[in-house]
């Protein structure tokens, strides 16, 4: 049996489909927050990431509107925070 540093035994393990999706979905809400602000974050019900997509649900209709006219520049600094392309298109609810 092979010895394996704790650490790269957590990042092997971090990078299966289910782990890697529940750590994303944990990081979301403190990275859309970063990223936006505490306001807009204030006023963002729920936020997820299915298939590439993020869903962004909020009952503010000036905010809908502002993040419908921000979603490529929304898309790119997510992706850019996150490391890698996970986002590929942005649904506002």
């Amino acid at each position: 049996m092979a010895l394996t540093h704790i650490g790269d035994a957590l990042k092997s393990l971090s990078n299966t489909g289910r782990l890697k999706n529940g750590l994303r979905t944990a990081q979301l809400d403190t990275i859309w927050e970063k990223m936006m602000g505490a306001t807009i974050g204030r006023y963002t019900d729920k936020i997820e990431i299915i298939n590439q997509t993020l869903f962004v649900t909020t009952a503010v209709g000036a905010l809908k509107n502002e993040l419908h006219f921000q979603k490529e520049l929304i898309i790119r600094r997510l992706n850019e925070e996150l490391g890698e392309t996970v986002v590929t298109n942005l649904v506002i609810r």
